[in-house]
């Protein structure tokens, strides 16, 4: 049975589902996210991660990974973790992935940078709620109180973000492309 299965599975219920799904990717999960949590707060974080994909299974859609399902509800957990022990200057668990050739990383950068120009200006409403809700995982109720605005104006303006982001990054093409 594959991963959205029994994602689909744990969304009616299926605690063995949930069981098996933790023995899948619970070993993976806790690797990256002792690369920025103490040892000794990896398995509690790793917990409230599978709580939440238990609460979360009936919004996955098939068409998502499941594994980056789980690791952005492992992130948003830790970076839960590192604001409630005042670590906020930690709260950004990745570096930006290395590149295995330079020129790749320099067109990977380029593009990054070209599709945060399509979401506005720095400090304009759009960045602000990508920088807010994406770059610090902020929930959405604390961006409405930061920015002054109702919750359902944060989440439009999400989903208007992510939807200029998608098309941005949807012309990216691999160097031997563009060459």
């Amino acid at each position: 049975m594959d991963d959205d299965e029994l994602i689909a599975r744990l969304a009616g219920g299926d605690d063995v589902a949930l069981r098996e799904l933790f023995g899948r990717h619970a070993r993976w999960l806790a690797g990256r996210l002792r690369t920025a949590l103490p040892a000794s707060d990896v398995e509690d974080v790793l917990q409230e991660t599978f709580l939440e994909v238990w609460r979360s299974a009936p919004n996955y859609r098939a068409q998502d990974s499941a594994a980056g399902w789980l690791w952005t509800i492992a992130r948003r957990r830790a970076a839960m973790w590192l604001r409630k022990n005042g670590r906020t200057d930690e709260v950004a668990l990745f570096a930006e992935p290395v590149a295995e050739d330079p020129s790749e990383g320099v067109i990977v950068r380029e593009d990054l940078r070209a599709a945060l120009d399509a979401i506005g200006p720095e400090g304009g409403p759009d960045r602000e709620v990508f920088r807010l809700v994406y770059e610090q995982d902020r929930p959405v109720a604390e961006v409405a109180v930061l920015l002054g605005v109702p919750e359902g104006t944060v989440k439009s303006r999400s989903f208007r973000v992510r939807r200029a982001l998608r098309a941005a990054l949807g012309e990216h093409r691999t160097a031997e492309e563009r060459i």
